[in-house]
């Protein structure tokens, strides 16, 4: 795992390496995790295009400025869930679309959910790779499958 200092140089956004480095280190391993799994999925997907790493919120988001292939992708963290005292990496997608709620359909066993607008992994576990992937894909070309 990179020292914060180091992740400067992993971002091409100085306040995105920021957020990062300011996240405790049990949630940073996994939220760059999930960093890597979005940027990855980007990168594998049809008319998606290049991301746009931003901050919204204070927090690392992710957008498809460039296509308007997708709807934002932003990761936090959280203290506190119930059931558990380690923290929960948060992968929040906008609560006017139906994402959360189709991923919650599909994946009921694999994620906590919060309302319409998260998914909250435990940061204990590792994250799994292939319904994220599914549901980051999902939301990368939410406009693209609205336009179909």
């Amino acid at each position: 795992m990179p020292a914060p200092s180091s992740l400067a140089t992993q971002f091409g956004n100085a306040a995105v390496a920021q957020a990062f480095a300011a996240f405790p280190v049990q949630a940073r391993v996994g939220l760059l995790a999930i960093r890597e799994l979005i940027l990855a999925t980007a990168a594998g997907t049809a008319g998606v295009g290049v991301l746009e790493e931003t901050l919204k919120w204070g927090e690392p988001a992710y957008l498809t400025t460039q296509s308007g292939s997708g709807s934002t992708i932003r990761l936090g963290w959280k203290n506190g869930v119930a059931g558990s005292t380690a923290p929960h990496l948060a992968i929040y997608f906008n609560c006017k679309t139906t994402l959360v709620d189709s991923f919650r359909t599909l994946y009921p066993n694999d994620f906590r959910f919060e309302g319409n607008r998260a998914l909250l992994l435990d940061a204990k576990f590792p994250v799994p790779q292939d319904s994220l992937g599914f549901c980051i894909s999902a939301a990368l070309t939410y406009h693209l499958d609205k336009r179909r």
